[in-house]
C-alpha cells in the first residue's frame, strides 16, 4: 500500500490536474507558429478536438499516477512517474491551445480523472507486466485517435496540427518503451472494452 505522504502528493496532483494547473518542461512546439484565420465552425471543431485531447491527458495523468502508486517494482514506479511528467507537457499545450481558441477544458474532468485512476489501479494490481501491457494498448489507441485528428483538423489550423503531431510521436515512444520493459499482451475482450470506453469519452468530451 502507498504511504500516507504518497497519497497526499497524489491527491494534490489530482486537484492540480482537474483545476487545469499544469507546467510544461518543454516549449510548446507551436509557440513560434502564427495562428491562421479560422471560420467559426472550424474554430469550434478545433476546440472540440483539442478538448478531447486535453481529456486524454487528464486520463493519462490519472493512469500513470495510480500505476506508479501500486506498481510492485520501484524501478517501474519511477518509469511511470517519468512518463507522467512527460505527459504533463501535453496537458499544458492542449490547455493553452484551448485558451487561444477561446474555449475551455471539459467540465467532466473530475469524472475522467477518477475513472482513469481506478482503471490504472486495477491494471497495476494485476502485476507489472499486465500494467505495462495496459500502457501499450492505451498508447496505441491514443495514437490512433491523434492520427484521426490530424486528418480532420482544419487545414489552416497549423498550431493545433503541430501540437497533435508532437503528441502522436510522444505517445508512440511511450508505448514502445512500455513494450520494451516487458509488457504482456492485453486480451482481445479487454481491448474491445477499452475501445468502447474511449468512444464514449471522446464523443462526450468533444462537446462537454
Amino acid at each position: 500500500m502507498p504511504h500516507l505522504d504518497d497519497v497526499l502528493i497524489g491527491f494534490d496532483k489530482m486537484l492540480r490536474v482537474v483545476a487545469g494547473v499544469s507546467h510544461a518542461s518543454r516549449q510548446n512546439p507551436a509557440a513560434r507558429v502564427t495562428d491562421g484565420e479560422l471560420q467559426e465552425a472550424d474554430r469550434r471543431h478545433s476546440a472540440g478536438l483539442m478538448r478531447v485531447n486535453h481529456v486524454g491527458e487528464v486520463c493519462a495523468q490519472a493512469l500513470y499516477d495510480s500505476q506508479a502508486q501500486f506498481a510492485r517494482s520501484e524501478y517501474l514506479k519511477e518509469q511511470f512517474r517519468q512518463a507522467g511528467r512527460e505527459e504533463e507537457d501535453h496537458l499544458a499545450w492542449t490547455s493553452e491551445r484551448l485558451r487561444e481558441l477561446g474555449s475551455r477544458t471539459s467540465l467532466l474532468n473530475p469524472l475522467w480523472y477518477a475513472g482513469s485512476y481506478a482503471i490504472g489501479a486495477i491494471a497495476a494490481r494485476m502485476g507489472d507486466a499486465h500494467s505495462l501491457g495496459f500502457v501499450v494498448e492505451t498508447e496505441r489507441q491514443v495514437e490512433a485517435h491523434l492520427v484521426e485528428h490530424l486528418g480532420t483538423l482544419p487545414a489552416n489550423d497549423g498550431k493545433s496540427r503541430i501540437i497533435v503531431d508532437q503528441m502522436r510521436e510522444d505517445e508512440a515512444a511511450h508505448g514502445a518503451h512500455a513494450k520494451a520493459l516487458g509488457a504482456a499482451e492485453v486480451p482481445a475482450p479487454v481491448r474491445m472494452v477499452m475501445k468502447a470506453m474511449s468512444k464514449v469519452m471522446t464523443g462526450t468530451a468533444y462537446y462537454i
